[in-house]
């Protein structure tokens, strides 16, 4: 121990060893580093996991926000088109929401969030942005069935602003409904794409309201009147935001007139 301190005798033997063992030594290191490889890239790729479906997530998120903000501007710009609606309809109105189709599957009507108490009557049509939607049928307390233009039990005088032609125009909820002008005489002029209106003659329906537009006009062989069908300018499928107009189209009443009261006497004034 004392020559190896001092003159460091087994440093070869030593150096020799060691040369000798490392190849045993890489040996037994290779599982450690083998286990910390793999440890460490199940954590990477756990994170890269974590990651995307964060990634997805917050994509999601903004696909869901940007269709929410799509339907928030198309909901906007309906019910702007329904105000001005009202205002070309110059009448009492009433704003209401659909709730539900009805369950008769024989007939086209939709149940909306107003009733008696919200002072809607029966009889009453019921327009959307766009024009024309159907009529008031029956009334309860909290909510109402409306039928559509396309019901088969509805019928609605219209008028064509074109030609001045007056016509009855029918429900016909088959073949992906629409309306048809029964008793049209041969001699009458429409043609296809004329736009149809209310004419106003039944005392229901304010005059000038968008309808219908003529899809078909066809001479029956053997026949005196033509086969006309019209296709409802209205959304009758999908439609979420009504007005229901006043009885028989009545303009809205006017403001109450202020009274005037006569000034109080001076005292002392000569009577």
């Amino acid at each position: 121990m004392v020559a190896d301190l001092r003159f460091q005798v087994t440093a070869p033997v030593r150096a020799a060893l060691a040369t000798a063992l490392y190849p045993v030594q890489w040996a037994v290191l290779q599982p450690v580093h083998a286990v910390s490889a793999a440890g460490g890239y199940f954590t990477s790729l756990h994170h890269a996991q974590q990651s995307e479906l964060d990634a997805l997530r917050r994509l999601t998120e903004q696909a869901v926000r940007s269709s929410q903000v799509e339907q928030l501007e198309i909901e906007n710009r309906r019910l702007r088109e329904l105000l001005a609606m009202r205002e070309r309809a110059s009448a009492q109105a009433i704003g209401a929401q659909v709730l539900y189709d009805a369950a008769d599957p024989f007939s086209r009507r939709v149940v909306i969030d107003r009733g008696q108490t919200h002072g809607v009557q029966a009889g009453a049509p019921v327009i959307d942005e766009a024009g024309v939607l159907g009529q008031v049928t029956r009334v309860y307390p909290l909510v109402s069935e409306v039928s559509l233009l396309i019901d088969r039990d509805l019928a609605i005088p219209v008028l064509n602003p074109r030609s001045g032609a007056r016509a009855l125009a029918y429900g016909q909820p088959g073949d992906g409904g629409g309306l048809e002008l029964r008793y049209t005489s041969v001699g009458t002029d429409i043609a296809q794409g004329d736009l149809l209106t209310t004419s106003g003659v039944d005392a229901v329906y304010p005059p000038g309201l968008p309808v219908a537009r003529v899809t078909l006009v066809e001479r029956q062989s053997g026949s005196a009147f033509l086969r006309v069908r019209a296709e409802p300018v209205a959304r009758v499928d999908g439609v979420l935001h009504v007005l229901v107009l006043g009885p028989a189209g009545e303009p809205p009443p006017p403001p109450p007139a202020t009274t005037r009261h006569p000034a109080p006497a001076r005292k002392g004034a000569a009577p």
